[in-house]
């Protein structure tokens, strides 16, 4: 399998501080990658390099097989699909739920003069449909609540049909019934063998879908483990990420975390 993201020695320095320190990680064509770590640990800052919105201060980044830094990444852009908060702030709320997937095509995020083919909107439909939204095509982004807001953003980012797609904390704010409608699709897009190679910032294991093969954990920007999720999200690794005694159990097809008791 070819990498479709490869990082060697990255470090990202700003005002005199490493947002992440000398990180190597290597993503493979249908890897299915959640990074986890706690706030300010270097998670949307990996994402944003993989996304070719930042350049590392030091190190490389390939990226579908490109040199960051020596493409151009107005061309890179539009085989990477990214969902996040960040996206969801340029978005008019004055849009359609079906518009703001459709701008997508032309990587913009309002309509102007553009004209979608029957193509782009059946794709547009057929991408709401599979994550619950046929009945809001025709509401306003403004008016959505949180997880109808991150199910079309999701759709959004899967519209150029990315070899990479990039979810930044896809269930932040959502309430319990939201969160697990979401992890239930996110978990039958993983299973997909024709969806592409995606990589999740979280800082929670129960919002980890089924179908997620590997785990990155970073802290204070440095990898603490990488690799397949079943030998690297331990109960041990998961404590020094976070910094306090965790459990980490596995049931079923899911994970959760708990706290031990303090002494």
């Amino acid at each position: 399998m070819s990498d479709v993201l490869e990082l060697v020695d990255v470090s990202v320095v700003r005002d005199g501080r490493a947002l992440v320190d000398d990180v190597s990680w290597s993503v493979k064509e249908g890897e299915r990658w959640v990074i986890l770590g706690p706030n300010g640990a270097g998670k949307t800052t990996l994402l944003n390099i993989a996304s070719s919105y930042l350049f590392p201060s030091t190190g490389s980044a390939r990226i579908l097989g490109e040199q960051l830094g020596k493409v151009d990444v107005f061309e890179l852009r539009p085989r990477i699909g990214m969902a996040g908060v960040a996206m969801a702030d340029k978005l008019p709320k004055r849009q359609t739920v079906l518009e703001t997937v459709l701008t997508a095509a032309y990587g913009m995020t309002a309509t102007w003069q553009e004209q979608y083919d029957a193509v782009d909107e059946d794709r547009a439909r057929a991408f709401l449909d599979r994550l619950g939204m046929t009945d809001f095509l025709d509401r306003k982004f403004g008016t959505l609540s949180e997880g109808e807001r991150k199910r079309t953003l999701i759709a959004r980012a899967m519209m150029t049909d990315p070899e990479l797609l990039l979810l930044d904390e896809p269930a932040a704010g959502l309430d319990l019934g939201g969160r697990e409608d979401l992890v239930r699709r996110l978990g039958r897009l993983a299973r997909d063998p024709y969806a592409p190679s995606m990589v999740m910032v979280t800082h929670h294991v129960e919002e980890i879908a089924p179908g997620f093969t590997h785990v990155l954990m970073i802290r204070q920007g440095k990898v603490l483990a990488a690799g397949p999720m079943e030998t690297e999200l331990t109960s041990r690794n998961l404590s020094l990420c976070f910094g306090l005694p965790l459990l980490v159990e596995h049931r079923g097809d899911r994970y959760t975390a708990t706290g031990l008791p303090l002494g």
